[in-house]
Order: C-alpha cells, then sequence, then structure tokens
C-alpha cells in the first residue's frame, strides 16, 4: 500500500462557512493504491465526528454492498468531493466545490485508480462537469480527465438513495456488480474472473 503523503488536507481555510461548521477536515480513507475509488460529495455528521467518510447509514449499507462482492473498506479507496461537512448537511455550492477540487484531483491522480465510482448526482456531475440523471445512467461507465490523465468512471446512484426509495436498490446493486465485474473481482462464485474488463469500454 502506497502512502498517503501529499494526498491528505491537513487544515484548509478557503470556505468560511465550512470552517464554521466543522469538527475537522475530513480525508479520504482505504488503500492509497486502490483500484477503485468511490466519490461522495460531502461529510455529514456521523463522518464530521469520527473523522471518516461514509461511516453512517449509508456507510454501512456501501461496506454490506461491497462486502457481498468480495470488496472492504482497506481495498479501496472511499473520498468525497468536499472534505467538510456543510451546515445542516445541505450540498455543497459551487464554490465550495471549486475550493476543494484541487484535493480532490490530487488525491484521485496520487492513487491513479482503474476506475472512479460517483455515489450520488454531485459528485457525478462535478466530475463530468455535465448534466447527469443518476438513476436512469447508473451503471454506466464513461470517461473523464483529471490532470494530464483520462479516467473510466462508473455513475451510481449514493447508498442513501435506498433508504427513500426501496426500488434504489436494486438499481445501486446493478452498478456495483458492474463495478466488481469491471475490475475483475474474484468473489468465489464464479461471477469474476480475476481480470479487469475496463479495457473492453
Amino acid at each position: 500500500m502506497a502512502d498517503t503523503e501529499g494526498i491528505d488536507v491537513i487544515d484548509c481555510t478557503r470556505c468560511p462557512e465550512l470552517v464554521e461548521s466543522r469538527s475537522g477536515v475530513v480525508n479520504g480513507t482505504g488503500a492509497s493504491d486502490a483500484a477503485i475509488v468511490f466519490v461522495g460529495e460531502a461529510p455529514g455528521a456521523d463522518e464530521d465526528r469520527e473523522g471518516e467518510p461514509f461511516v453512517g447509514r449509508s456507510g454501512g449499507v456501501l461496506d454490506d454492498k461491497l462486502t457481498e462482492r468480495g470488496l472492504d473498506r482497506d481495498s479501496v479507496r472511499i473520498t468525497n468531493c468536499v472534505r467538510c461537512r456543510p451546515p445542516e448537511n445541505r450540498d455543497p455550492n459551487a464554490e465550495e466545490l471549486a475550493n476543494c477540487r484541487e484535493f480532490l484531483d490530487r488525491e484521485i491522480t496520487g492513487i491513479d485508480p482503474e476506475l472512479i465510482v460517483t455515489l450520488g448526482k454531485v459528485p457525478s456531475e462535478h466530475l463530468l462537469d455535465t448534466d447527469v440523471a443518476v438513476t436512469k445512467q447508473a451503471g454506466a461507465v464513461t470517461e473523464t480527465r483529471i490532470g494530464d490523465a483520462t479516467y473510466r468512471l462508473l455513475i451510481c446512484v449514493h447508498p442513501a438513495a435506498t433508504f427513500y426509495d426501496g426500488s434504489q436498490e436494486a438499481t445501486l446493486d446493478s452498478a456495483l456488480d458492474t463495478v466488481a465485474e469491471l475490475v475483475g473481482v474474484d468473489t468465489g462464485d464464479g461471477e469474476g474472473s480475476g481480470q479487469s474488463r475496463l479495457g473492453d469500454y
């Protein structure tokens, strides 16, 4: 596992409102040489309190879904577009996303993953710079340019979507099945080939 020097943000004061609302900066966690980077939008209350992304209820869903597919938090990277909790868990605004983009780009290029998975509308639109209908496009594989490199990106619904609409669980499952297939996860049930299929896309 590579180290995280140069990837983690120690302190930042670019967004005064977020500095006021946060307990601290929430950096990405997991392998810093991961094949997969999951990107959410911003820390919530649980994440702000514990200092790690996706540790609340939606994080539990993500953990369970990854485990079902032969993945775990230590083998992937999980991060957010914005590293500080917005007040009242609102969506980060355009200025906040722009202020934090340098850190996200540095994290992704430092890890150099095979696949980026965007969890929800905000990170999908942020990294693709276009409108995204997440539910309709979940599981779709496209490309995004970050720095001097092009990365494969898979659009996925946010795990929290399953709390409000039970039908979204099937959408989440299907997208994560595609993730496991693309990176060649060997699940032990004959479904995973152990070979990456990203070259097919």
